[in-house]
């Protein structure tokens, strides 16, 4: 390119932003752009001063949105109360790198990465054909990622209920019964995911459910439902229940991992997580919740070629 003339990926690198945030900015007319033979053409001058006068608007947005923050990562996607000790241990062995994180579902942080919105995106999406988890998920989520999938741990996840078992729920029947108040997980999540496979795989209908419609966005949540008498019952892990006193019916074990893309695995944050990750005060902060399996904690289980 000439030196007055820049593409998506010039522009990009003379930002200090994320090539995709260059593209969303062209889309909603935020940024001057020109298109030549089918691509996109920035003149410099253009960029200089839309610059000084977005300088405190525009491109603070783009940079939160899906540019590099000295030191950060940013994570979107499922939660799970071990991620919280992570970051914690992250901060105290390194503190020169700490993590911004979202809950939004697993699939929502799926397309988060995919939009360059997020570096890292936390998730546990079952696929019911394949009984696989993530990787089926990619090339229709983040078609556009070279994506790495590591493995974080594996966790139980069951129904949260209070303790004794008042309303004797064992499986998934029992929550159609009257009486029986259930707190959900929204759309787009793991957990909500689970759900309506066995809902489906059993014959029962949603609309059975007293409290289906009823989404709150973290495991945490659902505890805090229960434990407040709230709800009855709903599905979060094994750890919460630990965490606030609940009894815990097992479901199942499921794979938490981690998605990212390659150029970002590289960098020394990540690798700082992963380290943390493996590391003795970490493992020893997580010991006493029991109900994990860090076997294959910090394997790469998928690399797109």
């Amino acid at each position: 390119m000439s030196d007055e003339l820049m593409n998506t990926k010039e522009v990009a690198g003379y930002l200090g932003i994320h090539e995709k945030q260059v593209y969303a900015l062209i889309k909603t007319g935020r940024m001057p752009a020109t298109r030549v033979t089918g691509k996109w053409i920035f003149p410099k001058k253009l960029i200089d001063g839309w610059l000084e006068v977005n300088a405190k608007t525009g491109l603070e947005e783009a940079r939160q949105k899906g540019g590099r923050i000295s030191g950060a990562l940013l994570a979107s996607g499922s939660n799970d109360p071990v991620l919280d000790i992570l970051q914690t241990c992250l901060r105290k062995a390194h503190p020169e790198f700490y993590i911004f994180s979202a809950s939004t579902g697993s699939r929502e942080g799926l397309i988060a990465l995919e939009k360059g919105f997020t570096d890292i995106a936390w998730s546990h999406l079952l696929d019911p054909e394949t009984g696989e988890y993530n990787i089926p998920y990619l090339e229709r989520l983040v078609p556009g990622v070279k994506a790495v999938v590591v493995n974080l741990f594996f966790r139980e996840l069951g129904f949260v209920i209070a303790r004794g078992n008042p309303c004797h729920i064992r499986e998934f029947s029992d929550l159609i019964r009257e009486g029986v108040r259930f707190v959900n997980r929204q759309s787009g999540s793991g957990t909500r995911l689970l759900l309506d496979c066995h809902l489906e795989k059993a014959g029962i209908p949603a609309t059975q459910i007293a409290g289906y419609q009823d989404e709150v966005f973290t495991h945490i949540e659902i505890g805090l439902a229960v434990l407040s008498g709230v709800a009855d019952t709903g599905i979060a892990t094994a750890a919460v229940s630990s965490l606030l006193g609940l009894d815990f019916i097992p479901i199942t074990k499921e794979r938490f991992d981690m998605v990212l893309d390659q150029s970002v695995f590289f960098q020394k944050g990540v690798q700082a997580l992963m380290e943390t990750l493996g590391g003795e005060e970490f493992r020893n902060r997580v010991g006493h919740l029991g109900n994990y399996d860090f076997r294959s904690s910090g394997k790469i289980l998928y690399s797109k070629t």
